[in-house]
C-alpha cells in the first residue's frame, strides 16, 4: 500500500512538473548533483576534523550540512 501512495505521489509531482513546464528528469538530475555537491562538501569538513562520516554523529553531520546550505 504504501508503494502505491508513493507512486502516486511521484506521478503527481511529474504530472506538476509538466504544467508548470520543468522537465522533471532534468530536476532530478540537478538535485542530485547538488546533494553530491553539498556531501563532498561534508566529507572535506569532517576531514578538516579528522573524521570519516562513519564516525560522525548524524547530528554533526547535520550541522555541517545546514552551514553548507547557506
Amino acid at each position: 500500500r504504501v508503494k502505491e501512495e508513493y507512486g502516486d505521489l511521484l506521478f503527481a509531482c511529474v504530472n506538476l512538473a509538466r504544467h508548470i513546464g520543468v522537465d522533471p528528469e532534468d530536476a532530478l538530475r540537478r538535485a542530485n548533483q547538488k546533494f553530491i555537491r553539498r556531501f563532498r562538501r561534508v566529507e572535506k569538513e569532517l576531514i578538516k576534523r579528522g573524521k570519516k562520516p562513519q564516525d560522525a554523529t548524524l547530528r554533526e553531520m547535520d550541522r555541517i550540512w545546514n552551514r553548507i546550505k547557506k
